[in-house]
């Protein structure tokens, strides 16, 4: 491959590794299985003693959506349900995430 930098070339193989990965040949990739669990959307927010807006808000979720999950008529996808897991297991902590990340926009926007 006359003319190819060497990161060209690396990005060309890794590439065809990946194709032949794809295709079900062994190419000694290590594939690690993350179980994403399934959360009980409504039990968690009533756990958490918040309305659908509240949690909502607290959260980042469109309420339409959050009420979707709860009566069954939408699944969250694997990020939301690790997020959601996450907010069942330790809310404090996931707000305190969340706030920090508000404050460091705040201060982001207010920067000369």
């Amino acid at each position: 491959m006359e003319g190819t930098t060497e990161f060209g070339r690396h990005l060309i193989g890794a590439m065809k590794e990946a194709v032949a990965h794809a295709r079900g040949e062994d190419v000694g990739a290590i594939v690690h299985v993350v179980k994403v669990p399934v959360i009980d959307v409504k039990s968690t927010r009533e756990k958490l003693d918040m309305t659908q807006q509240e949690f909502a808000q607290a959260f980042g979720f469109n309420v339409h959506t959050l009420r979707n999950w709860e009566q069954g008529r939408r699944r969250p996808e694997k990020p939301t349900r690790i997020l959601l897991a996450m907010i069942d297991r330790e809310p404090e902590t996931v707000r305190r995430v969340l706030s920090d990340i508000d404050e460091d926009a705040r201060e982001a926007v207010n920067r000369p």
